[in-house]
């Protein structure tokens, strides 16, 4: 028997008396990362994985609410889409030729890597956690489409139909000793109907060093790949060299933008620069060089999220399933935190109990899940659009 969920995170009477609690985006100045200094960071958080053996899978590791940022991961993954200051998304529909599209993709993926905080970390979704907000024509959709493993999926589309996004994304988090490696499963798909393109985007790796000097960067590489121009770009994102760990600038990104064709590759841009600055492109025929992306034109300042229709709002929402939460740690009262995320996750448990007792499959609400013959999650939205949100970004 399958069941459809509007959220297993039914948080049901309480969640349809809470109010939406939405807090400042991830930024470059301000916001989150400048009220949430605590004494002794370093300790506390190594003092977590005392008993954690290294390679151990951390994806069903339980945080204490002294640690989580006051949202969802689903938020997260939401405000890289609609909260930017420059909007680099609707450039990829502008672009006069298959290249210069690439590149506003390649500079729209830069965009969407927000600085992290070290020692803090969203809250993991529950169960059917939806998060829907809108900003000037685009609409933005989050569910959480599997609780174990995590995978969560993201469907944005504008009102000019110029642009779609697909996410399908599954954190596998793991424990190495001195750091902890966050790597992100899944494709990011960027759809550009008029054009009939998709653009295929992979995600960086959250790295976070424990020792010898703590830190929280973007690693690894992605590749960003259009089967129907033939067009690639790849990015390396690393740390510039260091001694023993110690040092070096943790945000540097570069890479290249190839053409494939018949087994080889013809480099056409260089790409480099730092991904919280700004990042450079160059022609290799003629050597001119532009800017691609300027941090502090798109994520400089953020605008946070309001309420716009306040009976709209979904019980699933996020901001909603943890507003008590996120009131509580942004009072700094940790006692009242850690009761009321216990509470959320102890409804969570309960309803999948219930279920599996009467043999009911749980089936998300707006997209559909499965896996393929490797084991990789992919997911597809049930609706062509996503509608207006009761939530929105206002205009600055």
């Amino acid at each position: 028997m399958q069941v459809e969920s509007e959220v297993d995170a039914s948080a049901g009477a309480a969640a349809a008396t809470a109010t939406a609690v939405l807090t400042a985006p991830l930024s470059l100045e301000g916001g989150l990362a400048a009220e949430l200094r605590p004494a002794n960071l370093v300790q506390r958080v190594l003092s977590l994985f005392r008993n954690v053996r290294p390679g151990a899978d951390l994806s069903q590791f339980q945080l204490p609410a002294t640690f989580n940022l006051p949202k969802s991961q689903l938020q997260l993954y939401g405000e890289g889409v609609y909260c930017a200051g420059e909007d680099y998304l609707s450039r990829c529909a502008r672009g006069k030729d298959s290249l210069e599209r690439l590149m506003a993709v390649v500079a729209w993926s830069i965009s969407t890597t927000r600085p992290p905080i070290f020692g803090f970390a969203p809250y993991n979704p529950v169960l059917g956690e939806t998060h829907h907000v809108s900003t000037g024509s685009l609409h933005v959709l989050l569910e959480q489409v599997s609780h174990h493993p995590p995978v969560s999926a993201l469907h944005a589309t504008d009102d000019g139909r110029n642009v779609e996004l697909v996410w399908c994304q599954n954190p596998v988090p793991k424990f190495h000793g001195t750091s902890i490696e966050a790597t992100v499963n899944g494709k990011r798909q960027v759809k550009l109907p008029k054009f009939n393109e998709t653009y295929e985007v992979d995600c960086p790796n959250l790295l976070i060093r424990l020792l010898p000097a703590p830190s929280v960067e973007w690693s690894g590489t992605v590749r960003i790949a259009c089967k129907e121009s033939g067009l690639e770009a790849e990015l390396s994102y690393h740390r510039s060299r260091s001694f023993l760990g110690i040092g070096g600038d943790a945000r540097c990104v570069n890479g290249k933008v190839f053409r494939s064709s018949s087994g080889s590759q013809e480099t056409v841009c260089e790409i480099d620069g730092h991904w919280d600055r700004t990042v450079s492109l160059k022609d290799v025929r003629s050597g001119e060089v532009s800017v691609l992306y300027d941090a502090k034109r798109a994520i400089g300042i953020l605008i946070t999220p309001e309420v716009k229709d306040e009976e709209g709002l979904s019980s699933s929402e996020s901001a909603v399933v943890w507003s008590e939460v996120s009131k509580a740690i942004l009072a700094k009262d940790w006692e009242k935190a850690s009761e009321a995320k216990r509470q959320v996750e102890g409804r969570a448990r309960k309803l999948d109990k219930e279920r599996n007792e009467r043999g009911e499959v749980w089936m998300p609400k707006h997209f559909s899940l499965s896996q393929d013959k490797n084991g990789n999650w992919e997911c597809w939205p049930l609706e062509k659009s996503v509608r207006p949100a009761p939530i929105i970004v206002p205009s600055s």
